[in-house]
Formats: C-alpha cells, structure tokens, sequence
C-alpha cells in the first residue's frame, strides 16, 4: 500500500494509502487528507482536482484556496512521523465531483509527486413525493395488508356460494328427471312396449298376408253364389 518515490540522496519519501472515493450530498461538507512521511520533515504540499472532461481525458489544476468555502491546513504530524493534510469544502456543488490529490514539492526532490488521491462524488439526493413519517407508513402497509385480506375472503366466499348452488340446481334436475316416472305402470309400459316392438317387427309381414287373404276371399264369394244360382235354376 506504500511506495517510494523521488529516489533521492537528500529527502524520501513515501506515500500512504488515501480513501480511494467519498460520496457527498449536495450543499454538504466534504473532508479530503492525503499523507505521506518523508525522512527530513515535510515538503511543499498544494491540493490539484482532476475534472474528467466530455472527451475521457482529465488534466489536473490547483484547488482555488481564494475560494471561501474551501480551507486547506497546514498539516498534522501523526504517529511515526506521517503528516496529513486536510482539505474541507462546505457546500459542495456538482461540478466539485473530481480526483483530488496532493502534489508534494521540495527543493532536494529529484521529481515532485502526487498522492492516490481520493475521488469525491457530489450528488443530489432524490427528492421525495409524499414526505410522510415511518409510523404513518407502518399503518399504510398494515391497511393494504387488511384490504388484501378482505379481498380474498370475498372472493373465496362469493367462488363457495357459487359452487353450492350449482350443486343445488344438480339436485333439483336429478329430482325432476326422478317424477316423471311416478305414477306410471311398469308392467302396462313393458307390454305397451312389447307391442310396439312386434308390431315394427312384424307390420310389414302381415299387412301383406291381409292384402292376400282380402283378394281370395271375393272369388270364392262369386264361386258359392255361382252354384247357389244354378240349383235354383234346375
């Protein structure tokens, strides 16, 4: 997470780990510290933010310190001799969101360098439609929860009562079709029934030996009265 830059024979010095981002909202304050420890006390420190531009590329420029919502101090030496300087910026506004870093300068610095750096993010928070209290939403979620319920119990009620009186009208078909044998004859309908049967069976037959039988019957008729006329006659 350390590393050494400017190899020198006078000063070195070494980089430690930054917050690598941080979310602020709009209008709110932002606390940026970049640290490092060199082997002969501190060095020139100035703070630079890299915009990133509409083409991807960024360049970094100095942080405006005439600026009255910014303040930057002078440093803090911490524990084993890491210094840390801070930058605060109150009210952030959206065009802030950028990298920041510390560019460390000395005269007995081969090259100068910068710190990680920390990248901030100024956002604006979502504005809210009905700005309601938790415990009114507790008691919007325990009514939805009852209206669902009733819900269900009429459509389970009203699907119960369907079912029941289609079993009613079952039963009332069954007993109607039930009546219309009341009252009947088994046996009158069981020899009416077998007369209609012989008689489809059977019709055709006989009508036919009645035409024959019909034909016959006026020639022996003539034949008798024939005879009959001749006796009288002799």
């Amino acid at each position: 997470n350390t590393g050494v830059h400017g190899d020198l024979s006078r000063i070195q010095v070494t980089l430690e780990p930054d917050r690598p981002s941080l979310r602020v909202q709009l209008f709110h304050t932002a606390s940026l510290s970049c640290c490092y420890s060199a082997t002969r006390g501190a060095v020139e420190t100035t703070w630079f933010i890299s915009i990133q531009t509409v083409n991807g590329t960024s360049a970094p420029q100095g942080v405006d310190r005439r600026d009255n919502r910014v303040t930057v101090d002078g440093g803090n030496l911490m524990a084993a001799g890491v210094m840390c300087h801070t930058l605060i910026l109150r009210k952030a506004r959206l065009n802030d969101s950028g990298l920041y870093q510390c560019f460390l300068n000395h005269s007995a610095l081969r090259h100068s360098v910068y710190t990680h750096g920390t990248f901030l993010q100024v956002y604006r928070p979502m504005v809210k439609i009905l700005d309601i209290s938790e415990s009114t939403k507790n008691r919007i979620l325990a009514a939805e929860g009852m209206l669902l319920m009733v819900v269900v119990l009429l459509h389970g009620t009203m699907m119960l009562c369907k079912t029941n009186k289609l079993n009613q009208l079952k039963k009332k078909r069954v007993k109607n079709e039930d009546n219309i044998y009341e009252g009947l004859n088994l046996e009158e309908c069981c020899s009416t029934n077998d007369l209609i049967q012989r008689s489809l069976v059977q019709g055709p037959n006989q009508d036919v030996g009645n035409m024959i039988i019909e034909e016959e019957i006026p020639g022996e008729a003539l034949n008798e009265r024939g005879e009959e006329k001749r006796v009288g006659e002799e």
